[in-house]
């Protein structure tokens, strides 16, 4: 009698959980991408902590023992013999990301995230100028397309799962877990946002930031001491910014991509780039007597928020980085560009009245949305980093850079969704390396 009224139980009960899943069908779908980034944000979030970690000790031990400097180029060299005979199929790192986006039957090797660290590592302890978002967006990618099997996610779903690691990576590393989640959703295709992967993207962002922290992993802070009233006079000030610092994206974009095309006619041995560019960024080092524009930068970046520094350090900053980045060392440019945006920034407070920090936290993210053709990532970043009280200037900055960055950008990979003037609707659908 108690198995009848057992079974008949259990009957109702699935028939109430049919009736709920039809009427409420996103159920299925936010629980099971719930698991999913609860799994993969863990992973990503260790391998963040990990990463940041032991990239302190890397600069902090470089800082202590100047010498290893002069064997960047011994360093480069070991870098490019490890790419060039087992990672050829992992070379293009972000951009094969984007490109797994648009055509999910890529495949993504599990090598690309102990590559890509030991690559990055390495550029860090010998002297190189480089970031960090490159490594931990591949380490992110790398891990979790290694799950889409065992979820059994089909090429659409592949898709989604890639956008979340980005997220999860981009919002680990630098402790923004909401422009994570945007930069997933916006870097891959310019002018649209994928919203059936808005979830998992959030999601993965905000699990692998709080695990990276519960790692006890420290990020940098940043401060904007003065923001003024919006005011007319203002927001001109600042578009006349934004203007400076678009223009600086396009000019990084552009040659970061033909420094790699020089290195790449002039030198055909592919190890022997990075050792060729090795020894220019050590030299150009002990020819200036300063190691400020290697490693991140971030002292500098720091003080560019509180102090007046030299006019020519986003410059330096640039070349050191194109140089060290388009010869084949690993790392990234995100990190780079905040260098080069706030230094940019803290330059142009010598002709517009505007407070230095603002400038600086203003250049800081306008720059990176130019290059990356991510402008709202940038703006959701800079709120997150400096309080929401300097929102508008820097929306304001990073449109302006983000339109005036042109069809320019650090990945060669992303395609164009929405072009960013009618002038310019033809080129609609079509990748960035094929304009």
């Amino acid at each position: 009698m108690s198995t009848k009224k057992e079974k008949t139980t259990s009957r109702k009960f699935n028939l109430s959980l049919q009736v709920f899943f039809r009427r409420y069908p996103s159920t299925l779908y936010i629980f099971r991408w719930l698991l999913i980034t609860l799994f993969i944000g863990t992973l990503i979030g260790s391998a963040s902590a990990f990463f940041l970690q032991t990239l302190d000790w890397a600069t902090n031990f470089r800082e202590n023992h100047l010498w290893l400097i002069a064997l960047l180029p011994i360093g480069g060299f070991l870098i490019g013999l490890l790419y060039y005979y087992l990672g050829k199929d992992i070379e293009a790192g972000n951009n094969l990301l984007i490109d797994t986006i648009h055509d999910p039957k890529q495949i993504i090797p599990f090598r690309m995230a102990p590559f890509v660290y030991i690559g990055t590592i390495a550029t860090h302890f010998f002297g190189g100028s480089a970031g960090r978002e490159g490594t931990a967006l591949q380490m992110a990618g790398a891990i979790a397309y290694q799950f889409s099997k065992p979820f059994r996610l089909n090429s659409g779903e592949r898709a989604i799962l890639i956008i979340a690691a980005i997220a999860a990576g981009f919002g680990s590393v630098f402790g923004t877990p909401l422009a994570g989640a945007i930069f997933g959703l916006e870097v891959f295709l310019i002018g649209r946002i994928r919203y059936n992967a808005i979830f998992p993207a959030f999601s993965a962002a905000i699990i692998a930031d709080l695990v990276t922290k519960l790692w006890q992993t420290h990020h940098t802070h940043y401060h904007i001491n003065i923001i003024p009233d919006v005011s007319f006079l203002n927001i001109i000030y600042a578009i006349i910014a934004g203007i400076f610092f678009g223009l600086c994206a396009s000019a990084f974009s552009k040659a970061i991509h033909f420094a790699g095309r020089i290195f790449k006619s002039k030198i055909s041995y592919p190890p022997l780039r990075p050792f060729v560019g090795g020894i220019i960024v050590a030299s150009a080092v002990w020819a200036i007597g300063t190691t400020k524009y290697i490693g991140l930068g971030i002292p500098t970046i720091v003080a560019s928020f509180d102090q007046q520094l030299p006019a020519y350090d986003f410059a330096l900053k640039m070349i050191f980085t194109i140089v060290t980045l388009s010869a084949g060392f690993k790392g990234g440019e995100v990190t780079p560009l905040f260098f080069i945006g706030a230094t940019l920034g803290n330059a142009l407070s010598y002709f517009i009245p505007l407070p230095p920090g603002l400038l600086a936290g203003m250049g800081f993210v306008a720059v990176f949305a130019g290059a990356t053709n991510t402008p709202i990532a940038c703006m959701i970043m800079a709120i997150e980093l400096f309080g929401s009280e300097c929102g508008v200037y820097v929306a304001i900055a990073c449109v302006v850079a983000y339109l005036l960055s042109g069809n320019n950008s650090i990945y060669g990979k992303q395609m164009i969704g929405e072009p960013k003037h009618s002038r310019f609707i033809s080129y609609q659908g079509k990748r960035l390396n094929d304009l």
